[in-house]
């Protein structure tokens, strides 16, 4: 997949990657394709299967609602990838060495700066893109060192080849919460840790935040 079309399931799993704690959607679950082992309401695996159908749903009965009004698209976009995303830990992972005595605001501007940017970018492609698909949850193994479990899944789409999604996952509190997606091996954080590194050896977290802000700097998730 070239990097251009992976933006696309990329934005589609970021916002896919919305809390579910309080949502019960036993049909959808139905509809969904179930091959991880004793999957149980709650885990991380049932939370990525449920949002991901939750999301996929959405987008299709809204579509025109949503080509309509852009605004409405990227305030469910925004809710969505708000509600479990964990933006700060995910930032502080992105920026690496860089955040080393930042301050907690500098990274959470950053986080905040880093998502709407790339939910700006390629939120409204979600409409082009084909949500007639099925999700697979196909694992869940725990990370080394605790620090939480990798769920994988798939995407599938007719005439087509499965779309590989995985979620890194850890818990805070008693949420589940994503700090990083893959898709088709390519890591969100990874991602922009590279894009991001040369300019943070040049300026300070401030201003790479105002650089993305105002449109300076754009968050590419092709690599």
């Amino acid at each position: 997949m070239t990097s251009n079309l992976r933006a696309v399931p990329l934005a589609l799993a970021l916002a896919a990657a919305a809390s579910t704690l309080a949502f019960s959607a036993p049909a959808l679950a139905q509809q969904a394709v179930r091959t991880a082992p004793a999957m149980t309401e709650g885990s991380p695996s049932q939370l990525v299967l449920n949002n991901s159908q939750r999301v996929l749903s959405t987008l299709e009965k809204r579509r025109p609602e949503f080509k309509k009004n852009r605004t409405v698209l990227r305030e469910f976009i925004n809710s969505e990838f708000n509600a479990m995303f964990d933006r700060d830990y995910a930032a502080r992972l992105v920026l690496g060495r860089h955040a080393r005595g930042a301050s907690e605001a500098d990274i959470k501007s950053f986080a905040d700066a880093l998502a709407d940017n790339l939910m700006q970018r390629y939120g409204s492609s979600l409409l082009d893109f084909n949500t007639q698909l099925r999700v697979r949850v196909k694992s869940e193994t725990a990370l080394s060192q605790g620090r939480g479990v990798r769920v994988s899944s798939e995407f599938l789409r007719q005439g087509g080849q499965p779309i590989p999604v995985e979620y890194l996952m850890r818990k805070t509190g008693t949420s589940w919460k994503v700090f990083d997606v893959m898709v088709e091996g390519v890591s969100y954080v990874q991602t922009f840790r590279n894009q991001f590194d040369a300019e943070l050896q040049r300026k300070t977290i401030k201003q790479v935040t105002t650089e993305l802000r105002n449109g300076q700097l754009k968050a590419s998730a092709g690599q």
